[in-house]
């Protein structure tokens, strides 16, 4: 019985920083003057973007530089090649 309370109260805490957050986010978006469409439309945008490639190497793979190090470019820096030669021309 205590451990359903408990999570009730959890559950009840974090619904209430649920709520803040979006009256923080929306009066944000009143002081920027930034509408839910122009919102949704960014988010849209970023969600389709193709991420740029930072790095290439011989064989056509590609890493933009976001989330872990691929396997293929940390086999290379272990065996002694720098990042830098991978680095794409921008």
């Amino acid at each position: 019985m205590k451990d359903l309370e408990r999570q009730q109260r959890l559950f009840q805490r974090d619904e209430n920083l649920r709520e803040r957050m979006i009256a923080w986010i929306r009066r944000r978006m009143d002081d920027y003057n930034i509408t839910m469409e122009a919102l949704a439309e960014s988010l849209e945008a970023d969600a389709n973007a193709v991420p740029q490639v930072l790095y290439r190497d011989a064989f056509g793979n590609t890493w933009d530089g976001h989330g872990d190090k691929p396997a293929w470019l940390a086999r290379a820096i272990h065996a002694g090649q720098s990042i830098e030669h991978f680095r794409c021309e921008a």
